[in-house]
């Protein structure tokens, strides 16, 4: 039974990325089929360019979850690896949700043009945690500290010294 989470995680993996492009297509054909073919007295090329965007994110975001869950073989053809756990936090948490974002983008503008302006959430969260986690820190929070001269090591020493007393002593008898 060697190799058994591997294989879980294979088959996890295979059923995730099957829900994943009915997702992807079903966005697509509800799109094509509301706005194009039903709407189509108010499409103008602006739609097109936006099915072609969002076509094109749906197929990097895909392409790139699907990297991630790949399997890897050894060189007698036995799994490895069942591949990276898609539901595990982190990047591949972050491209679920530029795949459901643009899902949701797509199926909005459908009714009304104005659902092309949730796609600014993408960037306004990739900056926000661009700024928390690395630039904020790096430009605004001091790294260095400053050498411990003679004055604070000995303040430092008696603040410990003082911690480690016991704070109630028994009373005499």
């Amino acid at each position: 039974m060697a190799n058994q989470g591997a294989k879980k995680r294979r088959e996890e993996n295979l059923k995730h990325m099957k829900n994943l492009a009915l997702v992807v297509l079903c966005s697509n054909a509800i799109y094509i089929l509301g706005r194009i073919v039903i709407f189509n007295s108010s499409v103008t090329w602006k739609h097109y360019i936006g099915m072609i965007a969002t076509s094109g994110v749906y197929h990097v975001t895909y392409n790139w979850i699907k990297d991630l869950s790949l399997p890897t073989y050894d060189d007698k053809g036995e799994l490895t690896d069942g591949g990276f756990d898609l539901k595990s936090p982190g990047l591949c948490s972050y491209l679920h949700d530029v795949l459901y974002v643009t899902a949701f983008v797509q199926f909005g503008s459908i009714f009304s043009d104005k659902f092309w302006y949730a796609f600014f959430v993408i960037p306004a969260f990739a900056f926000y945690k661009l700024w928390t986690l690395i630039l904020y820190p790096y430009f605004f929070l001091s790294q260095k500290e400053e050498p411990e001269n003679e004055v604070t090591r000995k303040k430092r020493e008696k603040a410990e010294r003082k911690a480690n007393k016991p704070k109630f002593a028994k009373a005499r008898r």
